[in-house]
């Protein structure tokens, strides 16, 4: 009997994660699933022997007085997160990554009122948590021939989404039927592409085989429909949860069988069937799911340090030649001392790089082992939209190369700041955070963001500080530019503008005299409108006009400045903002024609002050009345003869 085992059989990665979650926190005591972690009874009754308990409700959720919830990987809806917090108890979420990225989808569509349609299985639990992501009302269709009878208004913006283990081929038959109605509509593709792989090889492996077996819990989606699909290429398909459910007389005519399995069934379980259809099962599922008794490159190997010299580390792998990890292979750090680093016993995970480095050895990568487990977390925090951490260790023309844990992440200089920034030095060695925006491994292409998250903080900042200020309010801050008008203030959130004629009560000449970048300022806010605000140094408490009518009573003999003229008069400066006129008939006894004729602008003069009005700000001086006596007696005499 020939058997073909689909190689991807068995637990996904969303799967696998979230039993090795679950797995990880049995020896607290009080641990919890919200519903069974997984759709397979042989591994929700292997956690129950080890204490897991399953909460079936949101109420018995609401009974629980503590305890740790580890969230399925189905998801579930918001509003179990916000029982949970409040209960105080403590949560471990194991959501499959691609689920988390759907209720994402819904929750910011839905919230900008888009009408959001989920193909999927109403009362699948992944279902059920992405309808409750959702802002208003979604529409979950099951079939086909649901999404033909469905009406929505042509004006309605649309977002469509799918269950990640929906059919692949149903999914593009419902997209088309709404291609053709002309929906205003937005396809995200949800199914999962361990989904997709995995019903595809199903469909294929069928075509070729007498009997296909597909392993998977009675209630798994997945499972379910990789039996419709196979079903369909191979009349003789048998849906089973165990071994125990194999009639093996079924197959006594049989000559060829095809095995798969659901997203949820545990490996030995695959391996039990496996080994029931094939005397040699053993060697044969060892060698086809793990090869762990082969050398190749690209394969995960341990060894036992044998030698450490100053290039190299040398391991026992248990193999004909040993393996070789030069520092290039074990560190981006070139000026580290190998034997400082590691001792001879310890056990290193390394790759296979060549199975024979030219000296018969095995050439070994510590370095490409850890940028691998890094990229796994790099994929992760960028299905979650995570802030991740990495330092410059590149300045390169186009951006910057950023180090998370031995993988290398690239930032377009167009993505490092929401300003240009010319030189990109300033970044070398820093420490600094971004979000993934695209993740192609393949491709090498790993594209780090860092202005979403300036911009993203700016935003917040303007929106706290404008929900803060009023007019009236007395603000710091630090200048930003100062230009001949007036100089801008950073506010932390936005920039206010300091006028030229609201530094100072008195003139000023040129803002760049008084104001450099830096500088901190204090002002009050004079006035703002929707984005702009003005500010003012204009303090009433520094106003030269509240004690004015006391220094410049009338009679009072003042000194001041001339600051300009007229043919009328000059312009006498007492003291920042306070200025006072001097008639050219009261400058002296005698006839003037003009000012400037007698005065220059910065001349410093005394007069006395013969006219003070404060509701109008305005003051008048004379020279004149302080000349002495004689001098008016000689200039009448010089005038009658």
């Amino acid at each position: 009997m020939e058997i073909m085992l689909a190689k991807t059989a068995g637990f996904c990665f969303g799967v696998k994660r979230a039993v090795e979650t679950v797995y990880e926190q049995v020896d607290k005591g009080n641990v919890y699933t919200y519903g069974p972690i997984i759709h397979n009874e042989e591994v929700v009754k292997d956690l129950e022997t080890k204490g897991v308990k399953i909460i079936e409700s949101e109420q018995e959720l609401k009974e629980l007085k503590q305890g740790t919830v580890v969230i399925r990987s189905h998801g579930v809806e918001r509003k179990i997160y916000e029982v949970i917090t409040e209960k105080s108890l403590e949560l471990v979420d194991a959501t499959c990554p691609f689920v988390k990225k759907i209720h994402k989808i819904v929750d910011k569509d839905s919230a900008k009122g888009k009408q959001i349609i989920i193909i999927g299985n109403k009362n699948h639990p992944e279902v059920m948590g992405i309808v409750g992501w959702c802002n208003q009302p979604p529409i979950v269709l099951e079939s086909v021939e649901e999404a033909q009878n469905l009406t929505i208004s042509p004006e309605k913006e649309i977002s469509l989404v799918s269950q990640t283990t929906f059919n692949h081929k149903k999914f593009n038959k419902v997209v088309e039927i709404f291609e053709k109605k002309g929906y205003n509509i937005t396809v995200y593709n949800t199914i999962c592409n361990a989904t997709e792989d995995r019903q595809k090889e199903a469909a294929s492996i069928a075509k070729q085989v007498d009997a296909m077996i597909v392993i998977g819990g009675k209630n798994s989606s997945n499972t379910q429909k990789l039996y419709d699909i196979s079903k369909k290429e191979c009349a003789n398909t048998y849906y089973i949860q165990t071994l125990v459910d194999l009639d093996l007389a079924a197959f006594e005519s049989v000559s060829r069988v095809g095995i798969t399995a659901g997203a949820s069934t545990p490996n030995y379980i695959i391996k039990e069937v496996h080994g029931s259809m094939a005397e040699d099962f053993g060697k044969m599922f060892e060698e086809s799911l793990a090869e762990e008794n082969r050398i190749s490159a690209g394969k995960i190997v341990k060894g036992t340090v044998i030698d450490v010299k100053d290039e190299e580390i040398i391991l026992n792998i248990n193999y004909k030649a040993d393996g070789i990890i030069t520092k290039n292979e074990f560190s981006n750090d070139m000026n580290i001392s190998l034997k400082d680093k590691v001792q001879v016993g310890e056990t290193i995970e390394a790759k296979v790089i060549k199975t024979n480095d030219g000296d018969g050895q095995v050439l070994l990568s510590v370095k490409r082992v850890a940028a691998e487990k890094a990229n796994e977390k790099l994929e992760e925090a960028f299905n979650n939209e995570e802030v991740l951490k990495g330092v410059v260790t590149q300045v390169l023309d186009g951006g910057l190369s950023v180090t998370v844990e031995e993988a290398r992440v690239f930032i377009p200089a167009s993505l490092v700041s929401d300003t240009y920034e010319k030189d990109l030095t300033k970044y070398k060695d820093q420490e600094i955070e971004f979000k993934i925006t695209e993740f192609n491994p393949r491709k090498r292409r790993i594209i780090g963001n860092r202005k979403m998250l300036i911009e993203a903080e700016k935003k917040a900042a303007k929106e706290a500080l404008f929900a803060r200020i009023n007019v009236g309010d007395t603000v710091e801050g630090s200048v930003k530019n100062v230009t001949d008008f007036g100089a801008f203030i950073d506010l932390g959130g936005a920039d206010g503008l300091l006028h030229i004629s609201e530094m100072s009560w008195g003139r000023v000449e040129n803002p760049k005299k008084l104001f450099n970048v830096g500088d901190n300022v204090k002002a009050i806010i004079k006035d703002i409108q929707g984005e702009k605000i003005a500010l003012s140094l204009k303090f009433e408490e520094t106003n030269p006009w509240l004690h004015a009518d006391e220094k410049y009573a009338i009679g009072n003999i003042i000194t001041g400045r001339v600051a300009r003229m007229t043919d009328f008069g000059a312009f006498i400066e007492l003291e920042p903002g306070v200025d006072a006129l001097l008639h050219v008939s009261q400058i002296a006894k005698e006839h003037i024609e003009k000012p400037s004729s007698v005065l220059t602008v910065g001349q410093e003069i005394e007069a006395k002050v013969v006219d003070f009005r404060l509701e109008d700000k305005k003051i008048s001086l004379s020279m004149k009345v302080l000349l002495p006596e004689d001098e008016v007696v000689e200039e009448e005499i010089a005038t009658e003869e």
